[in-house]
């Protein structure tokens, strides 16, 4: 059967670099992104470049029938190889609950409903951030056992309860979900492995992309962090979807349940440093 790979976010930034990684992975890709007009156009790009068979698909990730559609159609095409999870948003996109709802939750679904497609050679990559590993504090259990239950009824409740009112920030939101991102791939891991499907997290630092100006304008201290990064630029989309297509590979076969930092340095600069905390900072 033909070999399936799903991208979402697909449309622009890092999710169109790794569309163009996993193109050639596969026999047939889906583009997933809210945008129809935007991932409709990327897939026409790719389709005229000659890579496999390219179908756009317009799905809101936190739409649970529209996930469940992608799965069905994952299902009508062939078989799970590869999947890429890059949808997601800032803090200057939201309010706390959305981005809770956008990159820990709906990352959680989608999880779920391509879960029964996963068999031997599946692999999977979720986006996360460096932003929580800047965070010198130990957090509360308390509040680390409701982030690992993201599809509980009552989860932001339950979140904002451990947490406080500072979880209202919509950049201590996001350092929080990107958290719950690095801890879903440690139990989704252990989900997959009796199949042979593996499942990593990918967490880029400051990336030149549009979304990444938009928060770098709002949050100052982002340039501060690319003149500490011991490489001395930004990232580059590139560099995030060359790292994601190894994890993907039949090379990487063994790596499962963690997360690959792509921040050129930035997190151990940070860390070698006298300063004894760090406010949320708003990447990838």
């Amino acid at each position: 059967m033909a070999a399936v790979g799903v991208v979402t976010g697909a449309g622009r930034g890092m999710g169109l670099s790794c569309a163009l990684e996993v193109a050639g992975q596969v026999d047939t890709l889906l583009m997933v992104d809210r945008d129809a007009g935007t991932v409709t156009a990327a897939a026409i790009g790719l389709a005229d470049a000659g890579h496999s068979v390219v179908e756009p698909f317009v799905l809101d990730v936190t739409d649970r029938e529209g996930l469940a559609r992608l799965a069905k159609r994952v299902a009508e095409l062939g078989t799970l190889r590869s999947v890429v999870h890059a949808a997601g948003i800032s803090p200057t996109m939201a309010d706390w609950r959305q981005i809770f709802a956008v990159d820990l939750m709906a990352t959680a679904r989608l999880a779920e409903v391509l879960r029964p497609l996963a068999l031997q050679g599946t692999a999977m990559v979720l986006f996360a951030s460096m932003s929580p590993m800047l965070d010198p504090s130990t957090p509360d259990p308390a509040a680390l056992a409701a982030l690992d239950d993201p599809l509980h009824e009552q989860f932001l409740e339950r979140m904002y309860a451990a947490v406080g009112p500072t979880i209202e920030d919509p950049a201590m939101a996001y350092a929080w979900a990107k958290r719950g991102v690095h801890r879903f791939v440690w139990h989704e891991a252990v989900r997959l492995g009796p199949v042979g499907a593996r499942i990593c997290s990918v967490s880029p630092g400051i990336i030149d992309t549009p979304q990444g100006a938009q928060e770098a304008e709002a949050h100052p201290i982002m340039q501060l962090l690319v003149e500490q990064t011991p490489l001395q630029r930004m990232g580059r989309a590139e560099d995030v979807a060359a790292v994601v297509a190894f994890v993907l590979s039949d090379r990487a076969g063994f790596l499962n349940g963690i997360d690959l930092l792509i921040d050129g340095g930035c997190f151990a600069a940070v860390r070698t440093q006298t300063s004894p905390s760090a406010p949320p900072v708003p990447l990838g």
